[in-house]
């Protein structure tokens, strides 16, 4: 059975699925301006741990997981056993595919599309600002794609609009300012191929 702490608070936009576990001091479907009373919907067996913010118009799929502290921001699309590791980040408008597993103390940018079975290592950093304190900065936001089942290493740097490759892996520490091609090993500051995924 699904159990919600008395001291969360869940807004009257959000619907949940069966069994869904909401530990201390969650709000969950918290209004803001970008998301209006847009719905937040979260799905079966979801556990959400202990002080994690959930802002409105989110969509979440089942068998969901947060670690504590997570900040989700508004209007992201998030898809069925996704993982999300104690104090990431997560910004608006993203989109988590199925499977993905996001450890601990990421971020994680607007307009990034973290694809099926992606793994996204802790302290990850993923960057959208191509021109930070341009006057136009926001009107060129482009976040990075992970694509399906790539790995992203512990305290990696992803530069704005790069596209880390399906089945991929980005060695620990690793700055990426290029693509990295599919089923490509990179590591480095900047990043260099030195070898292929043969797993």
């Amino acid at each position: 059975m699904g159990s919600i702490a008395a001291s969360s608070v869940i807004h009257p936009s959000v619907t949940l699925g069966k069994n869904v576990v909401i530990e201390d001091f969650c709000i969950i479907g918290l209004p803001c301006a970008a998301a209006g009373d847009e719905a937040t919907v979260i799905g079966d067996n979801a556990v959400i741990r202990a002080g994690t913010y959930i802002y409105a118009g989110n969509r979440i799929g089942a068998n969901f997981q947060t670690g504590n502290k997570v900040n989700i921001r508004e209007c992201n699309d998030i898809g069925d056993n996704v993982s999300i590791g104690t104090q990431t980040v997560v910004e608006h408008h993203v989109r988590i595919g199925n499977g993905a597993r996001i450890h601990s103390q990421a971020f994680v940018p607007e307009f990034t599309v973290l694809e099926e079975d992606c793994w996204i290592g802790p302290n990850v950093v993923i960057t959208n600002a191509r021109y930070p304190k341009h006057p136009d900065a926001k009107k060129a936001l482009k976040g990075p794609v992970v694509a399906r089942n790539a790995k992203v290493g512990a305290n990696v740097t992803i530069l704005p609009g790069i596209s880390v490759g399906e089945g991929s892996l980005i060695g620990a520490g690793s700055v990426v300012t290029k693509d990295v091609p599919a089923e490509t090993i990179v590591a480095g500051s900047p990043a260099r191929a030195i070898g292929k995924v043969d797993y």
